[in-house]
């Protein structure tokens, strides 16, 4: 997965907000993701993160992306 492909998918659940994805390695399954978004008002940190995971789940279970470092904020 491509870190276009990633802030693509991020941009699909999370509209119109702030995101920026980084290849932490350059072998394209080590990212860090940060994302502002309105929707994790009210949401712990833990439940922020977990929103986040939840859009690359089929990607984490077959180690297509091995690693994903989150960062999230409400604006």
């Amino acid at each position: 997965m491509t870190p276009e492909q990633m802030k693509e998918r991020l941009s699909q659940n999370y509209p119109n907000c702030k995101i920026e994805v980084y290849d932490l390695t350059g072998t394209q399954d080590h990212y860090e993701v940060f994302v502002e978004s309105d929707k994790f008002a009210g949401l712990s940190r833990i439940q922020q993160h977990q929103h986040v995971m939840s859009c690359f789940g089929p990607e984490l279970k077959t180690g297509e992306v091995h690693a994903l470092s989150i960062k999230t904020k409400i604006p």
